[in-house]
């Protein structure tokens, strides 16, 4: 039933009161993002769903537009400003991602919705992740969240799937809040961002 019928009440009752609960600190983000990153504010980046349908998820901007002399852009640890990794170490980007979730895009907790072209590099098991929509937070998220590997974050996910309930939502809704204030796995051990995943031949 929950995972049917109570999971999107949860989401839709959830993110709307986080929309408004949290309305003047995203203004006031927006606002210093502005100042601080310039335009767009709003990070907007196409990342499949339920199903591996695709929407377009929406965060708040992160990184510079640094780049070389040839109008490249710069990898992404050279364009994390440290206002950036402010917004990222405590999670703050993520925000706007309430309209995701109050969209039915996103739920409030699932699987991190990760990039379009690793669809064609998951295993079948791995795919399993989009068999419910992603989240704000997940049990990988959790659970060591990028100082985990790919591998690990997969395995994670797939096992949350086969023991979704209510209480298990709860339980890493409330260790998120712990996570985010003990701002523990926000890098991985090589990087200030998580490394791309290159397939399971390389893992």
């Amino acid at each position: 039933m929950y995972r049917k019928f109570g999971k999107r009440l949860f989401d839709f009752v959830f993110s709307a009161i986080g929309l408004i609960v949290f309305s003047p600190l995203l203004l006031s983000l927006a606002i210093l993002v502005r100042i601080k990153l310039g335009t767009p504010v709003v990070f907007t980046q196409e990342r499949p769903g339920l199903n591996g349908k695709i929407f377009k998820l929406h965060k708040f901007r992160s990184m510079a537009d640094s780049r070389d002399k040839e109008g490249k852009l710069l990898p992404d640890d050279q364009r994390l400003t440290r206002f950036g990794m402010a917004l990222r170490a405590a999670s703050l980007d993520e925000l706007p991602e309430f309209w995701n979730v109050l969209k039915a895009d996103m739920s409030i907790v699932g699987p991190r919705p990760l990039l379009v072209e690793y669809l064609n590099l998951y295993s079948d098991e791995q795919m399993r992740r989009h068999n419910v929509r992603p989240g704000l937070t997940g049990y990988a998220q959790v659970n060591g969240r990028n100082a985990i590997s790919w591998l690990e974050k997969f395995r994670l996910d797939c096992w949350y799937i086969d023991n979704l309930s209510f209480l298990l939502d709860m339980k890493i809704v409330f260790n998120t809040v712990a996570r985010v204030f003990s701002r523990s796995g926000i890098n991985s051990s090589t990087s200030d961002t998580m490394e791309a995943f290159m397939g399971n031949n390389d893992e």
